[in-house]
C-alpha cells in the first residue's frame, strides 16, 4: 500500500520532455506569428458578422500542438483541419437541435469525439471547437454552419500554413512523415532486421496494450533502432575500427596482373587484396571469388576484375557500425582509411565476430 501511494505521488510530477532551447523559441515564436496572422486573416475576409470573434479560443490549443508537438499524429494537417471544422459543425448542429445549453454542449462533444476517431482526424482542440459552437453567442447561432468556415476554417488554415513555414525553416519537418519501414520480414529482409524488432511487432504490441497510444509505429521503430545502436556503442565503449583493424595489409595496383593477386593470396593466406593508387587511396578490391572469373587470364590487369568503388570505413568509425555493414550489406572485408582517405588497414568478419563473442561472454 505504501509503495502504491509513493507511485501515485510520483505520477503527479512532471515528466522529462527533452525539449531543446530551439524548441522553446520555435514554440513561442510560432504561436506569436500564427495566432496574430490567423486573427488578421479572419478580419480581412469581407462580409463577416461584426459580432463574431476574429479568432476562437481553441486555436490556442491547436497552436500548442503545432509548435510544441508537431510530430504528433494529433497535429498533422488532416487532423487539424478536418478535426476543427467538422467538430465545429457538430457543435452548431447540436445547438440547433437542443434548446438546453447543457445538453447541447454535452452532445456536441460526445458526438465530435467518435466522429473524429472515425474520420481519423482526432485533434483535441476539435472538442473545444464543438463546445464553443454549442454554447456560443447569438452571433454564432446567426452565422450557422458558416461559422465552421469563418472564422474557424480561416483560423485553422492560416495556423497550418504558419506551422509548416516556421517548423520547416527552423529544422523541424512538418507535416511529419515517419521514416520508411525496415525491409519486410522473411528471406528478403536484412539479417539484422530479421533478428530484431519489426514495425509489425510494435504495431501488434500497441494493439495488445489497448491504450490508444498517440504515436506512429514507424516513429517507435526509429526510436528502437537508435536505442539498439546506442546500446552497441555503450557495450563496445570507445572501440573503433582503428583499434581493431589489421595493419599489415598486402595491396596491389590497378595495373598489376591478376597473377600477382593470386600470388599475394596464396603466399600470405588472405582472401582479399585492396587495390590502391600511387597516393594509397583505395580504388578497388579483389577477392578470392573474383579470381574465378572465366573471362580473364592471369596476365590481364587487376582493374579488369576488381570491385570499384569500394565501401570503406575510417579509423574513427565505431565498431558498432560494422554490424550493419557486414551483416546487411554482406561485406566480408572492409578497408580502413585514415583522415586523408589513404589505406590504413583492413577489417574482416573474423575481427567482428571476435568482438561480438567477447561482448556475449562479458554480458
Amino acid at each position: 500500500m505504501y509503495a502504491d501511494r509513493n507511485a501515485w505521488i510520483t505520477s503527479l510530477r512532471p515528466g522529462a520532455m527533452g525539449y531543446r532551447r530551439a524548441d522553446f523559441l520555435r514554440g513561442g515564436f510560432g504561436a506569436l506569428v500564427g495566432i496574430a496572422l490567423a486573427s488578421l486573416a479572419a478580419q480581412a475576409v469581407p462580409g463577416g458578422p461584426a459580432m463574431l470573434p476574429f479568432i476562437v479560443a481553441p486555436m490556442g490549443a491547436s497552436a500548442v500542438l503545432l509548435f510544441a508537438a508537431p510530430a504528433s499524429p494529433l497535429a498533422q494537417p488532416w487532423s487539424l483541419l478536418v478535426g476543427n471544422v467538422v467538430s465545429t459543425a457538430v457543435g452548431i448542429g447540436a445547438a440547433q437541435v437542443f434548446d438546453s445549453v447543457t445538453l447541447a454542449a454535452a452532445v456536441a462533444v460526445a458526438v465530435a469525439i467518435p466522429l473524429m476517431m472515425a474520420l481519423r482526424c482526432v485533434h483535441p482542440p476539435g472538442g473545444a471547437c464543438a463546445l464553443f459552437a454549442a454554447v456560443g453567442s447569438s452571433a454564432v447561432a446567426e452565422q450557422g454552419f458558416a461559422f465552421a468556415l469563418w472564422p474557424v476554417g480561416v483560423n485553422t488554415v492560416v495556423l497550418l500554413v504558419v506551422a509548416a513555414l516556421v517548423n520547416n525553416l527552423t529544422g523541424r519537418p512538418y507535416p511529419h512523415v515517419p521514416p520508411p519501414p525496415p525491409p519486410p520480414q522473411g528471406t528478403d529482409a536484412a539479417p539484422s532486421q530479421r533478428v530484431g524488432v519489426q514495425t509489425e511487432d510494435i504495431r501488434q504490441a500497441m494493439a495488445r496494450l489497448d491504450r490508444g497510444l498517440d504515436i506512429m509505429p514507424g516513429d517507435v521503430m526509429t526510436l528502437v533502432r537508435e536505442a539498439e545502436a546506442h546500446a552497441l556503442d555503450r557495450r563496445f565503449g570507445q572501440l573503433t575500427c582503428g583499434t581493431l583493424m589489421a595493419r599489415d595489409v598486402q595491396t596491389a595496383r590497378p595495373g598489376d596482373t591478376i597473377y600477382r593477386a593470386r600470388m599475394i593470396m596464396n603466399n600470405h593466406h588472405v582472401k582479399v587484396v585492396p587495390v590502391i593508387d600511387d597516393d594509397r587511396h583505395v580504388v578497388g578490391i579483389v577477392t578470392v571469388y573474383d579470381l574465378f572469373n572465366l573471362d580473364v587470364v592471369d596476365l590481364d590487369p587487376i582493374s579488369k576484375i576488381m570491385t570499384s568503388p569500394v565501401t570503406t570505413v575510417t579509423v574513427d568509425t565505431p565498431v558498432s557500425e560494422l554490424v550493419g555493414l557486414m551483416t546487411d550489406l554482406g561485406l566480408r572485408h572492409l578497408p580502413v582509411v585514415d583522415a586523408d582517405g589513404r589505406m590504413a588497414g583492413i577489417i574482416t568478419r573474423t575481427e567482428l565476430i571476435a568482438v561480438l563473442h567477447q561482448a556475449l561472454v562479458e554480458s
